[in-house]
């Protein structure tokens, strides 16, 4: 269960004017996963730490928007201990547990992208919904 999800940094620039069609690629990376002891209370559990990267880059070169953070994961004691021992062989976790935390992280920075792509005039890096009318014939 997600129990925290914050940003460490926020790094969003326009690097220059925007002509002609602009594309944009996204791209979410998980950097590191730790464990971490939570407080509650008197109680403390054992969860997990992934520290991502969430980036959208405009090509040709207009801007980029950066974002790192942390998302906390509290398992089970066996759960934690899997993951942790994936990540140290090879890099990954299981596909459930990744499913969660990269949808979790994409909700949270897809919407972060959205309002400071607006701040600095750059083209949303996500497609928003529009209406097309027919022509009369």
């Amino acid at each position: 269960m997600i129990v925290g999800f914050s940003f460490n940094k926020i790094l969003v620039e326009k690097t220059g004017p925007i002509k002609g069609k602009v594309n944009i690629s996204n791209n979410v990376s998980i950097l590191s996963v730790d464990k971490t002891a939570l407080n509650f209370g008197a109680n403390k559990q054992e969860s997990l730490r992934f520290n991502f990267e969430f980036k959208a880059e405009y090509t040709p070169k207009v801007g980029q928007i950066l974002l790192n953070g942390d998302v906390l994961y509290m398992a089970d004691e066996k759960q934690t201990k899997q993951a942790l021992e994936e990540w140290k062989k090879q890099k990954k976790v299981s596909k459930e547990l990744m499913e969660i935390i990269i949808n979790n992280v994409l909700s949270k920075c897809n919407i972060e992208a959205l309002i400071l792509s607006r701040e600095i005039n750059l083209p949303p890096p996500i497609p928003l919904p529009r209406i097309h009318t027919k022509g009369e014939q």
